[in-house]
């Protein structure tokens, strides 16, 4: 009888455990949800982030590799990325002057501004033979991420929003549009598939400093 009232205890245990560790996310703490600070999301968009651009700069360096026969036409690789037109402070002291808001919204309209590119990227890696499975899981993946960072901030912005942090008046978010031009050579292709990483990985670097500086701006006494 006590094997029996332990394991049903184990069992509830084992139950609860599961329930709280698979709930969704939430700003609100509505019921279902697991409720994290500020700084705990803040931490999770960072870490985020940071992963995102480190698989941005693997995919990058496999194109430089595949491309090393013609370095000489990436070198005149000048094409403007198509969130140029995106106003971003440029360096870390204009980044830390910029208003919180502003800095927040200049971080959701990068990520939605790359969220169709690169879908259309990964469809382009994955149509081409002479690039390797594993260049096609990362562009697949590095979309994927792009989805869920812009979830996360909008999230973190949620309960900033709530909290009184920033105010609710974040504009709405005008991407930057872009999409593949069809290119007639396969060389011309990749040139313009390596444009477009070189773009995404400048700016999911912005990203994730910009991260970085509003939470130590907002939470500065964890970890700045």
């Amino acid at each position: 009888m006590r094997q029996v009232s332990v394991l049903f205890l184990v069992l509830v245990c084992l139950d609860l455990e599961y329930r709280i560790t698979s709930a969704p996310i939430c700003a609100h703490g509505d019921a279902g949800c697991h409720l994290l600070s500020v700084s705990d999301l803040f931490d999770r968009v960072i870490q985020h982030s940071n992963r995102m651009h480190s698989l941005s700069s693997d995919l990058h360096s496999e194109f430089e590799k595949y491309f090393l026969p013609v370095r000489n036409q990436i070198g005149r690789a000048t094409h403007k990325c198509h969130t140029s037109r995106i106003l971003t402070p440029n360096g870390k002291e204009n980044a830390q002057r910029t208003d919180r808001e502003e800095l927040t919204q200049v971080i959701l309209r990068l990520l939605v501004s790359w969220m169709d590119p690169l879908l259309q990227f990964h469809q382009s890696v994955a149509h081409n033979e002479e690039l390797s499975n594993f260049s096609s899981n990362k562009a697949l993946e590095l979309s994927d991420m792009v989805h869920e960072l812009k979830s996360g901030v909008e999230k973190m912005a949620e309960k900033m929003q709530l909290l009184g942090i920033i105010s609710n008046s974040l504009n709405g978010l005008f991407p930057a549009e872009a999409s593949l031009s069809s290119s007639a050579s396969n060389e011309a292709r990749h040139m313009r598939d390596y444009e477009l990483l070189r773009c995404f990985r400048r700016d999911s670097d912005k990203v994730q400093n910009y991260l970085k500086i509003l939470k130590c701006r907002i939470v500065p006494e964890h970890g700045c």
